[in-house]
């Protein structure tokens, strides 16, 4: 029988997690199979897999905000009915998400007052004062207690969703994603100050990250998951970057294939340097533009791209980035400065590029370079749709698009029912597969490309990783935009900082150097 929570006397300390069998089904999909994992007390636990894997649903059962269909889950050794978030809080599960659950209105203090849910009728602020001040004297996040969260960097939200976990002292602590927004030293300080929780005693951690320099550093054991199964456990000292990898694909995987988990410089290193009177293919002077608030999101941004080059744009997100490659492609209104391609102005209409030979890969192709209800060959085809072989003598050859789109599909390991199936039908790594076929086709002379390989699995990753690496080997010009600097480090030839709309830095890649990089993202210089 299921011990009811209200038996359980009150407990501190770090927890143990067990669960047994567990299962979660949405309708005929089946999101986690059974799923055994052990998560001693007292460790920093990593919970490794591609999207879809199904490590937020696992995560999600332990902090009662889904019910698994079978299976159980064990705290201490005994099983407990997590039917809610309540029970988790009150079993000391607590769970910091990926995305901010802040109230923006209310400052700091309100904040992590809110958290607690017992809040007073009516509060005595001085005492409440002193109490927070001494608890942000436990940790190393300064934070202004009247702030709001509208004032805070991203990074600092970050934090802030942290100290409302660790101010409630969990037992358990659930972390999604927790440095996707953070500078590199930021991700040090908060997973340092995470590590030595854990240590201490007081807590065990449980945390989903993408990037295995984490794991490798702050973590003491990882459960692979795959396809919804846990299909490998490992203490972090009896494994390394390529096993986990291998573990995530399913297959034997190659050093090569780890997203240079143990190396910086590979793949700009391996090419040959851009020549240095290489043509300027892409030239950006003085642009800005207006954010979605009304206020300037890109100020005065100056940078070039020689034919040849990869050049990598590094930033925190949030920073500008996506109303750049926006304002760059058409998607937003330039507020003044000037765009050229290969010498001539360039205003991102569709006849320019075609003759300019420009491509783009924008973040969620989904809304920005697909027509959802529209077929996986229509997408396909909406380049060159009006230009032969797809069409002759005014009339369109709906024969050669399904042909061309079953070869991509093909070629790029696109999973759907056909080229006749709605591309929103498709998974969101499958209709990035087909918008990169469409993209990549032909003659290139500027690609720009934002978080291009966002949410594919590693062989999809090297697979596109070395496509960008060929148009710039042929003579192309990239401008990389990416929030992974993983990314950056092994493909571009230079890298700037933007931060706060604007370039701030620009290095060698080859000399770049991480924690620099990561000074000038945090708006340090």
């Amino acid at each position: 029988m299921i011990a009811p929570i209200k038996s359980a006397a009150p407990a501190e300390g770090a927890l143990a997690l067990e669960t047994y069998n567990l299962t979660k089904r949405f309708g005929a999909f089946t999101a986690m199979d059974h799923v055994n994992m052990r998560v001693d007390a007292g460790t920093v636990h990593a919970l490794l897999g591609e999207n879809g894997a199904g490590k937020s649903t696992l995560v999600k059962c332990v902090a009662g905000f889904q019910r698994a269909e079978e299976g159980a889950i064990l705290i201490d050794g005994r099983e407990r009915d997590i039917a809610n978030p309540i029970v988790a809080r009150a079993l000391g599960i607590g769970m910091v998400y990926q995305h901010f659950t802040l109230a923006p209105g209310m400052t700091v203090a309100e904040n992590l007052l809110l958290a607690g849910g017992d809040t007073p009728a009516v509060i005595d602020w001085k005492a409440k004062r002193a109490e927070l001040e001494a608890f942000l004297a436990t940790t190393p996040f300064r934070l202004d207690l009247d702030a709001r969260p509208a004032e805070l960097a991203a990074g600092e939200k970050q934090k802030l969703e942290l100290l409302k976990q660790l101010y409630l002292k969990p037992r358990l602590l659930i972390l999604d994603e927790p440095t996707s927004v953070l500078t590199p030293q930021e991700a040090d300080e908060v997973l340092g100050h995470v590590r030595a929780f854990a240590q201490s005693g007081q807590c065990t951690v449980l945390i989903i990250t993408h990037k295995f320099r984490e794991v490798m550093a702050y973590t003491d054991a990882v459960t692979v998951l795959r396809r919804g199964r846990a299909v490998h456990h490992c203490r972090v000292a009896d494994t390394d970057p390529a096993r986990l990898a291998a573990a995530m694909m399913g297959e034997a995987a190659t050093p090569a294939e780890v997203l240079h988990a143990e190396s910086d410089h590979g793949a700009a290193a391996a090419r040959a340097p851009v020549p240095a009177g290489a043509q300027e293919a892409l030239q950006v002077q003085g642009l800005s533009a207006m954010g979605d608030r009304g206020t300037l999101a890109v100020h005065d941004v100056a940078l070039t791209v020689r034919s040849g080059e990869i050049l990598g744009v590094a930033g925190v997100s949030g920073n500008g980035q996506r109303e750049l490659v926006e304002a760059l492609v058409g998607q937003r209104p330039r507020h003044a400065g000037s765009v050229r391609v290969m010498g001539e102005p360039y205003g991102a209409r569709r006849a320019e590029n075609g003759r300019l030979k420009v491509r783009s890969l924008p973040e969620e192709p989904l809304r920005n370079a697909c027509v959802g209800d529209l077929s996986v060959a229509e997408n396909m085809a909406l380049r060159d749709y009006d230009q032969p072989p797809l069409s002759a003598g005014g009339w369109l050859r709906f024969g050669q698009w399904k042909r061309r789109a079953r070869a991509w599909i093909k070629e790029y390991g696109v999973k759907t029912q056909g080229e006749g199936a709605p591309i929103k039908s498709l998974s969101g790594g499958n209709v990035q597969r087909a918008v990169l076929a469409r993209e990549l086709a032909g003659d290139i002379n500027v690609l720009i490309a934002a978080n291009p390989v966002f949410g594919l699995d590693f062989a999809a990753v090297k697979e596109i990783h070395g496509r960008i690496v060929q148009v710039a080997g042929k003579g192309g010009a990239v401008l990389l935009v990416s929030e992974d600097l993983d990314e950056l480090l092994e493909l571009s030839d230079r890298i700037v900082v933007m931060s706060e709309g604007r370039i701030v830095y620009e290095t060698p890649a080859s000399t770049a150097e991480r924690h620099v990089l990561g000074a000038h993202m945090g708006g340090g210089h």
